[in-house]
């Protein structure tokens, strides 16, 4: 079997990191793959890309990068998901990934008007949800971890809305037959969502949020968790 390609966009604050790993070890850990089905490589460092026909699918992790921000490897990426794209490999954008998604085929990312989501938050599914490959198990109504300042502004052309809540509309999305994205964090824990809500309480704090309140909101996300072993099972032709 091809191995399943982890894009590494970014890492979790180091203190996280030393209680719990990073994002690729998070990502392993609710997709049920083991070391010796992955290939991880950091977009962020100046590395030979992997070539197309070398893994089954790729899952594009979040960062603590901007979309906007002006740097070559973001562009780089971007690039590179486009080409994944024109090859019809399953591709799973996490946030970063996400908005990247977005851009690259055509939409517009950007800063939420609205600010920050940070939290467990209730995600709604849309009726196009049902007949989607990856999301026609879902509930209508599940919770995702998220964690987010930008977003994906406007969609792409031809996109399908999968996912929304009241703050965000844009929660989750496919473009073309295999290319989703997912501003909800489903290799997140709960414990990793309390992490996020702490290091990011003072910001939220002046955007009037009730730090308190959002820990007591933490809760398990079964459901999202199950979109990264579905993906592996596409990506794998399982399903």
């Amino acid at each position: 079997m091809l191995p399943i390609l982890i894009i590494k966009a970014g890492g979790t604050f180091p203190e996280t990191r030393k209680k719990f790993g990073d994002f690729e070890d998070w990502t392993m850990h609710f997709a049920g793959l083991s070391r010796d089905q992955v290939m991880i490589v950091d977009f962020r460092e100046d590395v030979p890309l992997p070539e197309m026909g070398a893994f089954s699918g790729a899952i594009m992790t979040g960062s603590h990068s901007m979309v906007t921000d002006p740097d070559p490897w973001i562009l780089r990426t971007e690039a590179y998901i486009q080409r994944i794209m024109e090859e019809n490999v399953p591709f799973l954008g996490v946030c970063f990934g996400h908005q990247l998604l977005g851009r690259a085929a055509g939409g517009k990312a950007g800063n939420n008007p609205k600010g920050k989501e940070v939290g467990t938050k209730e995600i709604l599914g849309t009726a196009e949800a049902a007949s989607d490959l990856l999301f026609r198990d879902m509930p209508s109504k599940y919770f995702g971890h998220a964690t987010h300042t930008q977003a994906v502004l406007e969609l792409p052309e031809g996109a399908v809305l999968l996912a929304y809540n009241d703050f965000e509309p844009h929660h989750a999305i496919r473009v073309g037959e295999r290319a989703w994205g997912l501003q909800f964090h489903p290799e997140f824990s709960t414990e990793h969502m309390d992490e996020y809500i702490d290091f990011q309480a003072q910001a939220l704090k002046k955007q009037g949020e009730d730090i308190a309140a959002l820990h007591a909101q933490t809760c398990e996300t079964g459901p999202s968790h199950g979109l990264l072993k579905r993906f592996v099972q596409i990506a794998t032709g399982e399903i």
